[in-house]
């Protein structure tokens, strides 16, 4: 049955999947605080591009101080940092039996479900790969896992009904009774992404370096140790193996879950991560203080030093601040902390 859904966020996330649904016949409408990419949209219509489909679908869209009206589900695809601001611009179209669906990284579903209610808000695990390339269009460069789930463990019937939908996005897409365990999974692997973000090299290129093995176990380590103090116990996707990264895992493992996730993102036509176009595209802050910096600050309430993942963040913040350049060798001296 055809949905109505309020994109929040039309950019690489929410534009790839309002494309898609909108294509499958939903009743899509999107929002975004870019005033050209709406103009382009409503002229031309919003183009996705690249090797895995290409194709336009035509969709209402509008500015934030224009749109009028209430959902039942809103997708929230803003960047990390405007999660707050943008959930309580969308909190008046919400409707009271409605909520919203988090198509972020990180752990925004707190912030959400502190503004608009816990019992309003679903979360969403994504791991496709996307880029805003310009007003209009957006690069879809492969397939990931998506999964989503309550935050309270529930299998509700409403969860149902919203898998029906994102399935006509992605055909594998799951539910499970634990979200948290798969976006604290995430936060791993995303500052791996944040720290090739400090260097030049793509993803994959940057991952199979066989010097920086030890910072990847480092960061991953630090994520899921932080987890577990928290009772969440972390899931891999895509290659990403939790039990590789563990305390005293065997190298071997590691390497052997690296080498998966080179191969993951080798077929991908996105080749640098969202944080990289960030910092040497598009010129703006990265999502470092929501996504990746809690990491550290939850560890430090348990007692655990996450020295690695602090100085990530500080190293991304030079870069925002043009007091480092962006090279390989970051990474070599980001490995080096102890």
């Amino acid at each position: 049955m055809p949905a109505r859904i309020l994109v929040w966020g039309a950019g690489a996330i929410g534009g790839s999947v309002g494309a898609w649904l909108k294509r499958a016949g939903h009743d899509v409408t999107f929002v975004d605080v870019e005033a050209d990419h709406v103009a382009a949209i409503r002229r031309a219509g919003l183009r996705i591009t690249g090797p895995v489909e290409q194709f336009a679908v035509t969709a209402p869209a509008f500015t934030p101080d224009e749109i009028a009206g209430s959902w039942q589900h809103i997708f929230l695809a803003v960047k990390a940092q405007h999660t707050a601001a943008a959930t309580r611009a969308l909190t008046p179209h919400l409707a009271q039996d409605g909520a919203v669906v988090s198509l972020q990284n990180g752990l925004n579903e707190r912030i959400i479900a502190r503004i608009v209610g816990r019992d309003r808000t679903i979360g969403a695990f994504i791991n496709f790969g996307a880029d805003w390339m310009a007003p209009g269009e957006i690069l879809f460069g492969n397939r990931g896992a998506v999964v989503l789930g309550e935050l309270d463990g529930a299998m509700t019937t409403r969860l149902a009904a919203l898998h029906a939908v994102m399935r006509d996005f992605e055909p594998d897409a799951i539910t499970t009774p634990d979200i948290w365990s798969y976006l604290w999974g995430k936060l791993g692997y995303g500052a791996m992404l944040f720290a090739q973000a400090l260097g030049q090299q793509g993803i994959a290129d940057c991952l199979a370096r066989p010097e920086l093995l030890g910072l990847w176990r480092r960061l991953g380590e630090e994520a899921i140790v932080v987890a577990e103090a928290e009772g969440v116990e972390p899931r891999g996707f895509n290659g990403y193996d939790i039990d590789a990264f563990r305390p005293g895992a065997a190298e071997t493992a590691a390497r052997q879950s690296v080498a998966a996730m080179v191969a993951f993102n080798s077929t991908s036509a996105k080749t640098h991560s969202g944080v990289w176009r960030d910092l040497a595209v598009r010129r703006r802050r990265t999502e470092v203080d929501v996504q990746i910096a809690p990491i550290a600050e939850i560890g430090a309430r348990h007692g655990i030093d996450c020295r690695a993942t602090r100085r990530l963040v500080a190293m991304i913040h030079e870069v925002e601040e043009g007091r480092r350049a962006m090279t390989d060798d970051n990474l070599l001296e980001l490995a080096r902390v102890n």
